[in-house]
């Protein structure tokens, strides 16, 4: 079965019988409207709430070290089920990193909190 119309934009092909589109634009407008219709890849929605934490922390983090009620952060967009990798301080508290940005969280007088720090080259080891 040979397709004699572009996928696009509906024109006659002329050409090769196995061809679909009738040029380049028409195969890129497809292929990027067929890419609108899909479900968004799980990597670019790990690497959109990623990005989106980044700047979430980077913004209420300016000093290298604040504390910020979880609330507040969280209705920027902030998911703290994403990030990047960890560390472990001598007291043994777990920061989860976003990139270069770290939080943890902590309950002060049963107010859930976070710790926002920056990465320092002493947590490498």
């Amino acid at each position: 079965m040979n397709q004699k119309t572009c996928l696009a934009c509906g024109k006659e092909l002329k050409g090769r019988s196995d061809k679909r589109f009738c040029d380049l634009h028409c195969k890129s407008s497809y292929h990027y409207k067929r890419s609108l219709e899909e479900a968004p890849r799980f990597y670019n929605r790990v690497d959109n709430q990623l990005k989106s934490n980044r700047r979430i922390l980077k913004q209420f983090n300016k000093a290298g070290k604040a504390t910020v009620r979880a609330s507040l952060i969280k209705d920027e967009g902030f998911d703290p089920n994403f990030f990047t990798h960890y560390w472990k301080n001598k007291k043994g508290d777990v920061y989860l990193f976003v990139y270069e940005y770290g939080f943890l969280k902590k309950q002060e007088n049963n107010v859930d909190k976070y710790i926002l720090i920056k990465w320092q080259d002493y947590m490498k080891n």
